[in-house]
């Protein structure tokens, strides 16, 4: 069954007009066709069509189901987007699939990227979290200098992955189940080491994610999933 994002459902019976057209005239469905809605805050909606015209698509709410949390915690992901938009695209829709509750950019010293449209990005949360059945949409944040970052107040453990050298536990060896969790992730170029001792300071534990050099998009979709199998 095809899934619809609908976050005004408890106040309005009517399907967003993108959605209501890709029901409608994409999909064809009609009057009477049962639909799987969702309002992005934890509930899936059974509901009927009622009313399917070429413009507006209304629907009669059947059955009101709660989606228990897929994982333990609360999960942030910050990371200094790419140049090349499609890694940071591509990096948005398979973290959303995996599982986590919060997105940020971070503008960096060596960022290549320093102003980002959240509009698409948000179209592809929204398209991922219905793709793989979820429930919940991320909380996604417009882009954020770094060092204004780092001090916001933050209730869990808080990791910033870097590749100088030094102590740098594996994240999966550290992470603590049930506990919310924060990993930043910096730019093609890395965090600066100012930066690096900044967020130490702010009580950041540099951390690695393998032996691997791995790109920016990869190693923020390395650090969801890890975080989020360790939360399952």
């Amino acid at each position: 069954m095809h899934v619809f994002y609908t976050p005004d459902i408890q106040n309005s019976n009517e399907l967003p007009e993108e959605e209501a057209a890709h029901a409608i005239r994409v999909l064809r469905l009609q009057t009477g066709d049962e639909v799987m809605l969702t309002d992005g805050q934890g509930n899936f909606y059974r509901t009927e069509i009622s009313t399917a015209t070429n413009k507006r698509c209304l629907v009669r709410v059947l059955e009101t189901i709660a989606q228990e949390p897929l994982w333990s915690g609360y999960l942030h992901i910050a990371m200094a987007p790419t140049k090349n938009m499609d890694r940071t695209e591509w990096f948005a829709e398979k973290a959303t699939e995996i599982g986590f509750d919060e997105l940020t950019f971070l503008n960096c010293r060596f960022s290549e990227r320093r102003v980002i449209k959240t509009e698409r990005i948000s179209k592809i949360l929204i398209s991922a979290i219905k793709q793989s059945l979820k429930a919940r949409l991320p909380k996604l944040n417009e882009m954020t200098d770094f060092d204004r970052f780092i001090a916001q107040p933050f209730d869990g453990q808080k990791f910033i992955a870097h590749c100088y050298e030094g102590e740098k536990p594996l994240l999966k060896d550290i992470i603590r189940k049930g506990e919310n969790a924060l990993v930043m992730i910096g730019p093609e170029g890395d965090f600066s080491e100012e930066e690096v001792e900044k967020a130490i300071g702010q009580g950041f534990q540099p951390i690695s994610l393998g032996r691997s050099r791995l790109r920016t998009e990869t190693a923020a979709l390395v650090a969801c999933h890890i975080l989020n199998l360790e939360n399952q």
